[in-house]
C-alpha cells in the first residue's frame, strides 16, 4: 500500500525541497487547516450541535447569517490570531479588517476567507465550504490598512477552499499546480489524494442559476442558448446543466471533472458589476482554476487582474474549462 502523505509532509516539501514557499506561511497554512478541520466537525454535528438555523443577524453584505456562518467566522479567526504570522484578517462576514491585537506577535500575512460558502445549503445538509486567500503585506509602512489588502488576485501567495461533504476535502495552490487533501478522521489529519490536478479544456457540462435567464446581459443568454440547442444548434453537442448554489461545491465538481460555472451581472441590480466577492471568493477560485489549466474572467478580463477598489466588491464571475471560458468571454467582446 502506497504510503500516506500528510498535509503537513507536503507542505514541508514545498517549502525545503522545493523551495516554494517560506516556513511561516508553510505554519499559516497548517493553522488554516486545522481550523477547517474544526468546522468540519460543527458542520457533520448538524442538528446534533444546535448549530443549524439562522442567527437572527445580518453580514455586511445586508445577508442573513446563519449560525455556522458566525462560528466559522470565530473558528477562523481565533485560530489564527496568536501564531505570529498574519498582521491581519478579513471576512466576508465583518465589516472591516481584523488587525492581530497588539498583545500577539505580527506576522507579514494577510489573510482572506469566506468562512462558510454556500450557506442557503447548510440546513439542507448539501455540500458547503471555506475558502481562503493568502496575500503578503506590502512592505515600507507600519500598522495595517484597508489598503494593504487591496492587491490584485495574481499577487496571491496562497488559496484554497475545504469542501464539507460526504468527504471533508482541501484544496490548495502556492502557485506550483492544485492539490488535493482528504481529512482522514483515524488518523486526524489532511492527506494527499491527488497532485497536478487538471481541468479539461473541453466540456459538456455548465453550471449556472436559470431562474435569471431573463435578467441576463446578451452574451450570456447567446451562450447558454446554444448550449441548450445540443446536437442540433451551433455546438454540435449536448450540455448538462449543474447547479449546487455552492461555489466550493460547482468548482469542486469542474476542478474533479471538468465544466464551466457562471454567476454573471444581470440587470436586476445593474449598478452591481457582480453578485460575487472579488476578494473573498472570485481571487482564490480563479487563481486554483487557472492552476488547474483553467481560466477565469468578469466576461472582459482575466478576474486575476482586477485592481480592486473596495474590501468587499463584487465581480461577475465566468470560471473553468478554458475553451468554455474563452467562447463566453469572446461573446462579451463582440466576437
Amino acid at each position: 500500500m502506497a504510503q500516506k502523505i500528510s498535509l503537513t509532509r507536503y507542505l514541508v516539501e514545498q517549502q525545503r525541497v522545493d523551495g516554494l514557499i517560506p516556513s511561516q506561511l508553510r505554519l499559516l497554512l497548517e493553522v488554516v487547516a486545522r481550523a477547517c478541520k474544526h468546522i468540519s466537525h460543527a458542520v457533520n454535528k448538524g442538528a446534533l450541535g444546535g448549530v443549524l438555523g439562522s442567527a437572527s443577524s445580518e453580514n455586511v453584505q445586508g445577508e442573513v447569517q446563519k449560525k455556522l456562518d458566525i462560528i466559522a467566522n470565530e473558528v477562523l479567526i481565533e485560530a489564527n490570531e496568536w501564531g505570529g504570522h498574519l498582521a491581519a484578517m478579513a471576512s466576508e462576514e465583518m465589516d472591516s479588517i481584523y488587525v492581530v491585537p497588539n498583545r500577539y506577535p505580527q506576522g507579514e500575512y494577510l489573510l482572506l476567507f469566506d468562512p462558510l460558502d454556500g450557506s442557503s445549503n447548510i440546513d439542507v445538509n448539501v455540500s458547503i465550504g471555506t475558502i481562503f486567500s493568502v496575500l503578503k503585506k506590502p512592505e515600507g509602512h507600519p500598522g495595517v490598512t484597508t489598503e494593504d489588502f487591496l492587491q490584485a488576485g495574481s499577487k496571491q501567495v496562497a488559496a484554497g477552499y475545504c469542501i464539507y461533504g460526504p468527504q471533508t476535502t482541501l484544496v490548495l495552490t502556492v502557485g506550483d499546480g492544485v492539490a488535493m487533501f482528504t481529512l482522514d478522521r483515524e488518523q486526524g489529519s489532511f492527506v494527499l489524494i491527488e497532485e497536478n490536478v487538471k481541468i479539461p479544456a473541453d466540456t459538456k457540462e455548465f453550471a449556472i442559476n436559470m431562474s435569471n435567464m431573463r435578467h441576463w446581459d446578451a452574451p450570456v443568454k447567446r451562450y447558454i442558448d446554444e448550449c441548450l440547442e445540443g446536437t442540433e444548434g451551433p455546438r454540435g453537442k449536448d450540455f448538462n446543466m449543474r447547479w449546487i448554489a455552492s461555489m466550493v461545491a460547482d468548482v469542486h465538481r469542474i476542478l474533479t471533472r471538468g465544466g464551466v460555472f457562471l454567476y454573471p451581472w444581470d440587470k436586476r441590480e445593474p449598478n452591481k458589476p457582480g453578485k460575487l466577492r472579488l476578494m473573498y471568493e472570485a481571487n482564490p477560485m480563479g487563481w486554483l482554476v487557472e492552476q488547474a489549466g483553467g481560466a477565469a474572467t468578469d466576461g472582459r478580463q482575466r478576474i486575476l487582474d482586477i485592481e480592486p477598489t473596495q474590501l468587499h466588491q463584487r465581480v461577475s464571475v465566468i470560471l473553468g474549462s478554458k475553451n468554455e471560458v474563452e467562447r463566453v468571454t469572446g461573446y462579451h467582446s463582440g466576437i
